[in-house]
């Protein structure tokens, strides 16, 4: 089924590449007006007929001299994310702080931004990219990760239950492990830090999904074309798991 989002506008962030590119896209290819941006405008190149710019989501200033360019949009799609690794002893104030600022106040930024001109239109999705790892599960060694995903989802709970009766919708997704080249990165380090093989710490990443696979950035993609679209707009304040089992 074609042209779900025909006629609607959306805003993504962290559009330039994994999770965030391919929803962008996905939007683009079911008919929404789309807003990629990223803070790495370089990035954005190759989406086919997005709208490209270049956002700074841990700038108020800049978040909100976006949503001003801009106008009402219809759908919010929150995907700006940073993975810290480590227990609670090895992370300090510093990692702390930008896990929060980029991984939560982002959103709190950009939902605050978007939020009146979808209220004065009556209706709106917003999708916020969470995690398997956080409220939903434990994972070691992501001790200020999880902290964040958990509270994307308090976030996300909160909007939905505020605006419930006001036409705005708030979901979150969250992925399992994902192939994109923040994995590879990710797996890049992982190995140096343990002193073996990138292929041995991707097979790690692997091993710990029961499907016996990673997942892609266009199944995440997917799901986020529903949450968008009008076919889901009994869903809300929901958190959908795409992650291979992970959370079982």
């Amino acid at each position: 089924m074609a042209g779900r989002l025909k006629g609607k506008v959306a805003v993504v962030t962290a559009a330039g590449q994994g999770i965030g590119r391919a929803i962008a896209e996905a939007f683009v290819a079911e008919g929404a007006t789309v807003w990629a941006t990223d803070k790495d405008v370089a990035l954005l190149e190759g989406i086919p007929k997005a709208k490209k710019r270049k956002l700074d989501v841990l700038s108020s200033k800049a978040v909100n001299a976006f949503a001003e360019k801009v106008g009402p949009v219809d759908i919010l799609v929150n995907a700006a994310g940073f993975v810290h690794h480590g227990t609670v002893l090895d992370t300090d104030d510093k990692a702390w702080d930008f896990s929060f600022d980029l991984n939560v106040k982002s959103m709190h930024r950009t939902i605050q931004a978007f939020l009146p001109g979808m209220l004065a239109k009556g209706s709106g999705s917003i999708v916020n990219i969470a995690s398997g790892a956080g409220s939903v599960r434990g994972i070691p060694n992501r001790y200020a990760y999880g902290a964040t995903k958990a509270a994307v989802i308090g976030l996300t709970k909160a909007v939905a239950a505020d605006y419930i009766k006001k036409g705005v919708r708030a979901n979150a997704i969250c992925p399992g492990t994902i192939q994109s080249p923040s994995l590879d990165q990710r797996i890049k380090d992982l190995a140096q830090a343990t002193k073996t093989t990138e292929a041995a710490a991707r097979q790690a990443f692997i091993d710990r999904q029961p499907m016996g696979r990673l997942g892609t950035a266009e199944e995440i993609a997917a799901l986020a074309v529903y949450l968008a679209a009008d076919e889901s707009s009994y869903t809300t304040g929901q958190i959908h798991l795409a992650d291979g089992g992970f959370a079982l």
